[in-house]
């Protein structure tokens, strides 16, 4: 199985849009680079128009490539492109996508009340591209981590918000041609920038956004499950992926389905022209199976989705509970209870097999202490 970045694949894709498009603007903070956008920069330069150094990355006052420490400005700018009918899309970290937050949901009042103006034109979709997530800002800290901004776009009652979670590489080029397409809708995507399997082939990944927001991932899932793991995001999947196996060679009896979400909208999986049903939400999720899900944000905005479409007694759902530090990447996940071992703990404990919640809570606190004392992880993962 391959590994690639998605932020590198989507900084390709970028560049391309560059190519085909010469209206076409990309806004971030100083952020392009470390994002791992860069690829733009073969054929784009940076807007300034100032002295350029020789170490200045390519820049000139005619630059689509335009950054200010200013999210709020950057986000301004690029809604009166968008209102002249132009393609752009605005990238950043994760933590600091919240800033823009009021200005989002103005544009939705605003795109909204557009729909009833009959002579009003349909305009490109506001698209954000959120990476640096908080489950890898092991250099920045607790002031880098924060998925805030998706738990307030998923609770506006609206039809016009896609909350996008691409699994690998493939799928986020998927979500990048799915954004490029839409119209009159917000899409925030999110997304790792490290490097991660590709999971997907293009044909199944391109897919994805013509169905129900969610997959049954088959090579991992047995019919007839005991429980149903759920994963949206990135690094959740494969945690989730993860659980199954620890769970498969402890307990080789026992019938898993992995469920991966790549989209969700307001109390719906799915994107807001494909929002998933309750008779599809049977199918793929059961109807009486508990379900052991793993979030990329704060859990409780994914337990009020589910809540639409079934008992909550079926639920438990992992995610980033508020608990940060600059710290190893899996001790992040240990930190907020979102490890593989904690998914299989759940079903471990459910099924009353006290060694096995013991063995896993044992492998947990080995890997911290190990992190402590050295710095990196015990645990990596093996899919």
């Amino acid at each position: 199985m391959t590994e690639e970045s998605s932020a590198k694949r989507i900084g390709e894709l970028l560049k391309q849009e560059m190519i085909n498009d010469p209206h076409f603007y990309f806004f971030s903070p100083d952020e392009t680079t470390s994002n791992k956008f860069t690829a733009m920069y073969d054929v784009e330069s940076r807007a300034w128009d100032l002295p350029v150094k020789k170490w200045d990355l390519p820049e000139s006052p005619k630059g689509r490539i335009v950054e200010m420490l200013s999210e709020n400005v950057l986000f301004s700018t690029m809604m009166g492109h968008l209102i002249n009918g132009e393609q752009a899309m605005m990238g950043s970290y994760e933590s600091f996508f919240p800033i823009v937050a009021s200005q989002l949901l103005q544009q939705i009042k605003f795109i909204k009340q557009s729909k009833n103006v009959p002579w009003r034109k349909s305009l490109p979709a506001v698209n954000l591209l959120s990476t640096s997530v908080c489950w890898r800002q092991d250099h920045n800290g607790f002031t880098h981590q924060s998925p805030a901004l998706i738990s307030t776009l998923l609770s506006v009652p609206s039809d016009l918000v896609n909350c996008i979670f691409p699994t690998d590489a493939a799928v986020a080029e998927a979500a990048f041609n799915f954004m490029l397409a839409s119209r009159d809708v917000v899409n925030f995507t999110t997304f790792d920038k490290n490097e991660l399997p590709v999971y997907f082939d293009e044909q199944t990944a391109g897919s994805l956004f013509d169905g129900e927001g969610a997959i049954i991932y088959e090579s991992l899932s047995d019919d007839k499950p005991d429980f149903v793991l759920a994963a949206a995001g990135d690094i959740a999947v494969r945690e989730a992926m993860e659980a199954v196996k620890i769970l498969k060679k402890d307990l080789p009896g026992l019938r898993l389905r992995l469920v991966i979400i790549n989209s969700l909208s307001y109390r719906a999986i799915g994107t807001t022209e494909h929002k998933m049903t309750r008779e599809q939400f049977n199918e793929i999720f059961t109807i009486n199976c508990p379900i052991i899900a793993s979030f990329h944000g704060y859990p409780a905005t994914l337990e009020t989705i589910f809540e639409k479409y079934t008992d909550s007694w079926r639920l438990r759902v992992h995610g980033f509970s508020e608990e940060g530090s600059t710290t190893t990447p899996f001790e992040m996940l240990r930190k907020n209870a979102s490890t593989r071992f904690d998914l299989a703990i759940d079903i471990a404990k459910a099924l009353k097999i006290n060694e096995l919640v013991d063995k896993y809570k044992k492998t947990l606190n080995e890997n911290h202490t190990h992190a402590i004392e050295f710095g990196e992880d015990l645990i990596v993962s093996s899919t």
